[in-house]
């Protein structure tokens, strides 16, 4: 049975890919695509939304725009590194249209109301904690929630300790961790110890393009930006894509694995942002986290190129040599 989910995200780059691999995946099926402010403003984030889903045809699926602002900190893009147009300025065509009447967050609690579904939470979690304290018990029907944030021993990527979707808007993570422990849930949370570990090289595009010209043109596209962006700043030949791992986990829970604890998001000072993970259980919590610790980035790979390109395992026989 295909998995329902509702995908809340923030395009972005990695976003995008990670839009494109949950296009192309039997496994799932996108329900809805909810719109946060984070790496973009979100109407920006809801232009380039459509334009991945005019690259995949898949047009008919509805996209609705949420919060334009952390729940209490000054909103903060993360356009240095996903550019001005947050598609590498690639400043691709725009589509027109497609607007829907509901909110995001409207939509988020309609549809959990409706029938069971998962979220997987890509951006900042501000649409997910308006919805809770809009309608906590619509969440009750929530089967899980997937978020690509957080980090537990790995080093932040705008701070020392924050990784950047939580740090963006922590009273919001701070907020869902803690409610989703109320409902006895557990949050997923796929975090830079698993996502640096996922790198797009320059063989590995060079790669995709010569397999799938259509698509791989689009990811060049979109991604050199990026790959600019981490030689600067990380001195990484290639660019970690850290969202298609959490599409990728949702579909398949063996790509990664690590152990359940509580995790409390700091809201505020110097270490704002930061993912604290009580693997010791030195707080005496129930857990509410599932933290992910490792992750096999070929197998990854072999399912990113494998669903979006729809080449047997054996048609990729590449991979080995360039992972």
């Amino acid at each position: 049975m295909r998995k329902k989910v509702i995908i809340d995200c923030d395009p972005g780059i990695d976003d995008s890919l990670a839009l494109m691999l949950a296009l192309s995946m039997e496994e799932i099926e996108v329900l809805g695509i909810t719109i946060v402010c984070g790496n973009v403003p979100v109407e920006l984030g809801f232009a380039n939304a459509k334009k991945v889903l005019r690259h995949m045809n898949r047009l008919d699926i509805p996209v609705y725009i949420g919060e334009t602002r952390p729940l209490r900190r000054e909103y903060v893009s993360a356009q240095d590194t996903h550019g001005e147009d947050g598609l590498g300025e690639s400043f691709l065509p725009d589509v027109p249209g497609y607007r829907q009447k509901l909110s995001a967050v409207s939509y988020i609690i309609r549809t959990l109301r409706e029938e069971r579904c998962s979220v997987l939470a890509l951006g900042p979690m501000t649409n997910l904690a308006r919805a809770l304290m809009a309608d906590e018990e619509a969440f009750a029907c929530l089967d899980e929630i997937v978020s690509m944030g957080g980090n537990f021993k790995s080093h932040g990527n705008c701070s020392p300790v924050a990784e950047y979707n939580y740090w963006c808007d922590p009273d919001a993570a701070a907020f869902v961790y803690e409610k989703m422990a109320g409902l006895g849930k557990l949050v997923h949370m796929i975090g830079l110890d698993v996502t640096r570990k996922i790198v797009l090289t320059p063989n590995l595009l060079s790669y995709l393009r010569r397999l799938d010209e259509r698509h791989g043109a689009f990811v060049e596209a979109i991604t050199k930006f990026y790959f600019d962006f981490h030689w600067e700043w990380e001195h990484i030949i290639g660019c970690v894509i850290n969202d298609p791992l959490a599409v990728a986990y949702f579909a398949d829970r063996s790509l990664c694995s690590g152990f359940a604890a509580y995790t409390a998001v700091e809201t505020g000072g110097v270490s704002m942002g930061q993912s604290v993970v009580d693997q010791m259980g030195f707080l005496k919590r129930e857990p509410n986290s599932i933290v992910l610790t490792e992750t096999n980035a070929l197998e990854f790979f072999y399912t990113f190129f494998g669903r979006l390109l729809h080449r047997s395992r054996e048609d990729l026989d590449l991979l080995d040599q360039l992972c």
